[in-house]
């Protein structure tokens, strides 16, 4: 059973981005607004099939990213061939595309009881989260529907707040924190020092905190992550050793089409030893190796696109052309 939460309209969303609207942006913003009424007005399976199917026809074209996602793969899968390659990256084209197409439907995606797209794993682990007075850091990233899984925690009745990345157009930015707002939670904290003293208001008022831990950094420190070192935001490990909330990953896997598996794992089991450097970086390599399995079990559902290893690591390679 879920028990739903009614966010207060009181609690704020965040301000969108803070620069100047140009007319590049208001083209943008209505492109996005033609895409997500049409998306809407075809219901989930169609918006998702067609933009899934879009995108994995014409993303490849985009080569300066399909490149990078070919790189990427290349690095991991040294072994793999140049066709396996961009049949890979084909199918996370078309997961982004199908990302895009569900988003104006998470309200209907989230009730896994009543429509049979939502599968779960491990209710009675959620249902300890949802009743416990102790925070936890809940570790999710960019894999199957990545909208979708703070959608169903918050629809099952999970109090959390969520980081998040501000769209680079601001009015982008203000329609999808409305959106989040009205299928999420309203606790939406940005990236950067403005969301800092949100993120420790939160935990101190036992607030969970979801956080996608896969994004690349030029700072931060350095972890194995799918056997290759990767600079990785210690900002997890190091929130939950400091406020004493265990980490919790939660997995989405896109099944077929429209329709995923949502799994609540066991909190990662790690005792700290005192030293706070050293149980950072211990901790953060426990939570690159969690996401890393489903990243190799499913790797067409993971977002290739990113730079996510620095440039000495590829230095071994041949782009693909």
């Amino acid at each position: 059973m879920t028990h739903p939460i009614s966010d207060s309209e009181a609690i704020p969303l965040p301000a969108r981005r803070d620069r100047p609207v140009t007319l590049l942006h208001r083209l943008e913003y209505g492109v996005v607004l033609l895409l997500m009424g049409l998306f809407k007005v075809m219901g989930v399976d169609a918006a998702s099939w067609l933009a899934g199917k879009f995108a994995r026809y014409f993303g490849p074209l985009i080569r300066p990213v399909s490149r990078k996602a070919e790189r990427n793969l290349a690095l991991i899968y040294p072994h793999w061939s140049k066709s396996m390659l961009r049949s890979v990256t084909r199918d996370v084209w078309e997961n982004t595309g199908r990302t895009a197409g569900e988003f104006p439907h998470l309200a209907y995606l989230r009730d896994f009881e009543n429509n049979g797209r939502i599968e779960m794993a491990g209710k009675d682990r959620l249902d300890k989260m949802i009743a416990s007075k102790t925070p936890y850091i809940i570790m999710t990233s960019h894999f199957a529907n990545w909208e979708l899984t703070p959608s169903i925690a918050h629809h099952a009745g999970l109090d959390y707040g969520f980081v998040y990345r501000p769209a680079n157009n601001p009015l982008t930015d203000e329609l999808i924190i409305k959106h989040r707002g009205s299928v999420m939670s309203r606790h939406q904290v940005p990236k950067g020092n403005r969301g800092a003293r949100m993120l420790v208001d939160m935990l101190q008022n036992s607030r969970s905190l979801g956080m996608l831990v896969d994004q690349k950094l030029n700072t931060g420190i350095s972890v194995p992550f799918m056997g290759v070192p990767a600079m990785t935001a210690p900002a997890t490990a190091r929130l939950s050793l400091k406020f004493n909330a265990p980490v919790v990953q939660i997995s989405l896997l896109r099944k077929k089409g429209a329709h995923f598996k949502f799994t609540v794992h066991e909190p990662l089991d790690f005792t700290p030893t005192g030293d706070m450097d050293a149980d950072v970086a211990a901790l953060t390599a426990l939570i690159n190796q969690a996401y890393e399995r489903d990243i190799r079990a499913n790797p067409g559902q993971w977002l290739w696109f990113h730079r996510r290893w620095p440039k000495e690591a590829y230095s071994a390679r041949h782009a693909p052309s």
